[in-house]
C-alpha cells in the first residue's frame, strides 16, 4: 500500500532552523501534488504549504511565507520542508501528505490528500 515516513523534528530554540523530510515508500512521488501541515495543541490542522506536480506551484501560508521552504525530489522519493527563523508559534505536529496522480493545482486543505505521514513534533523554546 505504501506509506511515508516522516522524519527531522525535535526542540530549537527561538530563531533556529530545522528541516523536516518525508520519505514515500511503495509508491512514487510522480505526478501526484505534496502538501505539510501542523497541529498545535488545541488547534485544528492546518496547512502550511504545498506543491503542484503540474507546473510546480508552490504556495505557503501566510504565516510561514519567508521562512519556510518545501521542496520535492522525485527521484528518491522524499520531501522537504525546510524551516528558518522558528518562534513558539510553530511549535506543533508536522504532517507530510501526498495525493493521489493529479493535474490539479495543490490545495492547503487536507482533503485532496490521501496517504499522510505519521507526524513529528517540532518544538520551538527558550
Amino acid at each position: 500500500q505504501g506509506q511515508l515516513v516522516g522524519s527531522g523534528g525535535g526542540l530549537v530554540q527561538p530563531g533556529g532552523s530545522l528541516r523536516l523530510s518525508c520519505a514515500a515508500s511503495g509508491f512514487s512521488l510522480e505526478s501526484r501534488n505534496i502538501g505539510w501541515f501542523r497541529q498545535a495543541p488545541g488547534k485544528e490542522r492546518e496547512g502550511i504549504s504545498c506543491i503542484s506536480n503540474r507546473d510546480g506551484d508552490v504556495k505557503y501560508a501566510n504565516s510561514v511565507k519567508g521562512r519556510f521552504t518545501i521542496s520535492r525530489h522525485n527521484a528518491n522519493g522524499t520531501m522537504y520542508l525546510e524551516m528558518n527563523n522558528l518562534n513558539p508559534e510553530d511549535t506543533g505536529v508536522y504532517y507530510c501528505a501526498v495525493g493521489r496522480p493529479s493535474t490539479t493545482f495543490c490545495s492547503r486543505t487536507p482533503g485532496q490528500y490521501t496517504r499522510w505521514g505519521q507526524g513529528t513534533q517540532v518544538t520551538v523554546s527558550s
